[in-house]
């Protein structure tokens, strides 16, 4: 009864929040982050009907939609990058480019891993891509923030309940997931049903912060950040081009 419950209210709140995202058209402005929820609440849907309806599937719809929702979640923390970071272009790209190959990275290191157990479509794959996908999504998570706050740059209602409710949301998930892969089977089914009941809390936080469109603050005092990558960009630059030409007087002698 009371995981029907967690369910509806779930698919509830995602629909509510998807409503109101069209509505103000927050949908056009944060696309990763909406098209996330869509896509857990076809998750939902989709497990709740085959749990009814055909339930030998359901492990198998269950555990690919899972892993499909970890590929797509990545696309958040790349857009509150994006967005954060939107007065410093040039900040903005060469983060989103380190984070898109870390996440790469991660991804063919947790699919190596998986792939030697035996059920490596199923369960195995999607705990151990959503434990590595998740830590590496935390630490950029903890970086923004601490970028944030080291250089003062402010951010308006809508990214902050989307970096806060997703941060914590980020961390609960790798405490869960570490914590159920060393506690007995009561604990575990407990760490899973807190974590069920949790969820719609995450949604709710979404909901208020996300209900309507409000412009990010611009920052009242000079950052300095896209000047520095700016130097360091320019130093790059500088350093490429003796080596290009040290390698062309090489060949040429």
């Amino acid at each position: 009864m009371l995981n029907q419950l967690v369910s509806w209210s779930c698919i509830a709140l995602e629909s509510v929040l998807l409503f109101r995202g069209l509505r103000s058209k927050l949908g056009s402005r944060y696309p990763a982050f909406y098209t996330y929820i869509s896509f857990v609440l076809l998750q939902d849907l989709l497990c709740y009907f085959a749990f009814r309806w055909i339930h030998p599937l359901y492990t198998y719809i269950y555990w690919t939609t899972e892993f499909l929702c970890i590929l797509f979640s990545c696309g958040i923390v790349l857009e509150v990058y994006r967005v954060g970071l939107s007065a410093y272009p040039g900040t903005a790209r060469i983060t989103r480019k380190v984070l898109g190959l870390v996440f790469a990275l991660a991804l063919v290191k947790a699919l190596v891993s998986a792939a030697n157990d035996p059920r490596w479509w199923l369960e195995a794959t999607a705990k151990d891509v959503a434990g590595t996908l998740r830590a590496v999504q935390g630490i950029a998570i903890i970086a923004l923030v601490s970028l944030f706050l080291f250089y003062a740059i402010p951010f308006g209602r809508n990214l902050r309940g989307i970096l806060v409710g997703y941060g914590l949301f980020v961390c609960w998930t790798v405490i869960c997931l570490t914590l159920s892969s060393s506690v007995g089977d009561n604990v575990h089914a407990f760490l899973k049903n807190l974590y069920q009941v949790s969820y719609p809390v995450f949604l709710v936080f979404w909901l208020v912060h996300l209900w309507s469109y409000q412009t990010n603050p611009a920052s009242e005092v000079e950052v300095p950040l896209e000047r520095e990558y700016e130097r360091i960009a320019a130093a790059t630059r500088r350093r490429l081009h003796d080596v290009r030409g040290q390698l062309a007087k090489v060949v040429g002698s």
